[in-house]
Formats: structure tokens, sequence, C-alpha cells
């Protein structure tokens, strides 16, 4: 079990800190909160714990479905179309302090962000569908360490992200603040295409 365990330490670590959505939202919203990274690993873990639940009753068949899949990459692009143009507006603003950045809180992004992400739930009906049959096999107790130890990757790395972000913000200022911005809400508008091109020839 231990060693299973580990294994799936490695694997859960390489799709945390594969850049993404996610990422780009934490380097956004860690301008203006340094725990932002862990308010967002909070909302995805909202989604991400029922899933694990979910998938052992079965339903990891559904998120293979073509429509779902399809349903899924749309909705999705279309928020992080509407994210990253956002982010554009607020990096304008970036130097007026009275003015808040990253737009959203960052539990209810990690929430939308997770739902919202058709390769998230793809990971989940196929890489995470075997590590959780494994876990199962060893019992109950495996099951819930390995959720745990999967949502702690999450948490760890988005958190010192966040925390990154915050201290660099702080250091240099509002210039810093506006670049990060800018990146992040390109990273998001180039997601949310992806997402929506994928989805339409899927």
């Amino acid at each position: 079990m231990i060693a299973f365990l580990c294994t799936a330490l490695v694997i859960s670590l390489s799709g945390v800190i594969a850049p993404g959505p996610m990422t780009a939202a934490t380097f956004a919203a860690g301008t203006r909160n340094r725990h932002a990274g862990a308010l967002l690993a909070l909302g995805h873990g909202v989604v991400e714990f029922p899933l694990m639940l979910a998938i052992i009753m079965g339903m990891g068949r559904l998120m293979e479905l073509h429509a779902v899949k399809t349903t899924i990459g749309l909705a999705g692009g279309a928020v992080l179309l509407l994210m990253g143009t956002q982010l554009l507006i607020d990096a304008r603003k970036a130097n007026d302090t009275t003015t808040p950045t990253a737009h959203g809180h960052p539990f209810q992004v990690g929430i939308v962000l997770s739902i919202g992400n058709p390769y998230f739930l793809i990971w989940w009906a196929t890489v995470g569908l075997a590590l959780v049959t494994q876990a199962v096999e060893w019992g109950m107790l495996a099951f819930a360490l390995f959720a745990l130890i999967h949502w702690l990757c999450d948490l760890v790395w988005l958190e010192a992200l966040s925390l990154a972000s915050f201290k660099g913000s702080k250091l240099l200022a509002g210039r810093l603040q506006q670049v990060v911005l800018l990146i992040c809400a390109a990273m998001l508008l180039v997601f949310g295409c992806k997402f929506i091109h994928d989805a339409a020839l899927g």
C-alpha cells in the first residue's frame, strides 16, 4: 500500500504542476491575497472529493461520453474567456491601489475552474479512475489516504504559487502586478480558446 501511495503521489504531482487555468488563476489571485492558493485548493476539493466518490460508484464512464465532454469544454471555454477578459481589464487598473484585481473570490474560482475544465474530468475518467480502483482494492483507508495525498499536492503547490505571486507583486509594486495579470489573462484566453476548439472538433 505504501508503494501505491508513493506512486499516486508522483502521478498527482505531475498533474498538479502542469501549467493550466488553475495556475494562471492562482498567480492572478495571489497578487492581492497571499493565501489565494489555499482557497483555490479548497474550492477544487469541493469538486474533487465528491468526484472521487462518484467514480467509485461507477460514474467514471459518464465523463467519457462525447456529449458530456463537449458540453463541459464549451462551457468551460466560455468561462475562461470571460475570466481572461476581466483580467485584461484589471491589468489596466493594476497601478490603482484602490481597484481590486483578479476578478472573483479564489474559493469560487477554484470550484468554477474545476467543473469547467474538461481535461480535469478526463484525467479522472482515465488516470484517476485507475488510481481510485487500485486504492479501493487496498481498502477504504487506502482510498482515504490517496484522496488526502492527492488534494494536499494541490494545496501545497497552489499555496506556493500564490505566495510567490504575492511577494513578487509587493516587492516590485504595481508594474509587476500588471505584468502578472497580463500574462495570466493571456493564459486564460488561450486555454479558453483551446477548450472551445477541442470541444467543437471533438
